[in-house]
């Protein structure tokens, strides 16, 4: 097949992909369209608590631990929980078949992005994981600087993962090494 052919194949390929209500095209499976085709969602994560109030988040930590100052815990936990589910202030972290974004906003507006081909690394950073709320800090690196944090991601290794596999299945000559699943975190 010629370069003339392919390019009508991909044509072809680019006007038979529906879209949602919402614009973003349907996947029969996450994450398998080529980018070549258009930005689908892959994985989408809520920062937790953590990520609005660190202050607030770790005196509300150690008030849980006691079973008669727990209420209070709760009562100062609720407006962080109300703050992270309102549209107009929710913050999320999504990863595409393009990207990595941090997002804002009744309808979600990236604030601040990184192509995956400029990520060469993803650390989990050991100072701002939090095992009482599950969560995590991930730095993702590009030539050789933090181009973008992400704070208070819940279950942080597993994002971690997806973000290092979308990398070697979708940006070409960046699949090095074995590809390992999420799941397998952990599994000898």
């Amino acid at each position: 097949m010629d370069n003339v052919e392919t390019q009508k194949v991909a044509i072809e390929q680019a006007e038979a992909v529906k879209t949602s209500a919402n614009g973003k095209p349907k996947q029969a499976v996450t994450g398998v369209m080529p980018p070549q085709l258009g930005e689908a969602l892959i994985r989408e994560a809520w920062p937790t608590v953590v990520d609005s109030s660190a202050t607030l988040s770790s005196v509300a930590k150690m008030l849980i631990r006691s079973v008669i100052l727990a209420p209070v815990a709760w009562l100062l936990l609720a407006p962080l929980f109300i703050k992270k589910f309102l549209p107009f202030l929710a913050k999320r972290y999504t990863l595409t078949n393009r990207r990595v974004m941090i997002q804002h906003g009744l309808k979600p507006q990236p604030v601040k992005d990184v192509a995956l081909a400029d990520i060469d690394e993803v650390r989990l950073d050991a100072h701002g994981v939090d095992p009482f709320y599950l969560s995590g800090n991930l730095e993702i690196i590009s030539k050789g600087q933090v181009v973008l944090t992400l704070t208070g991601v819940p279950e942080p290794e597993g994002f971690r993962h997806a973000i290092l596999d979308s990398v070697k299945a979708w940006v070409p000559g960046k699949a090095t090494g074995p590809f390992q699943p999420a799941s397998a975190v952990g599994k000898v």
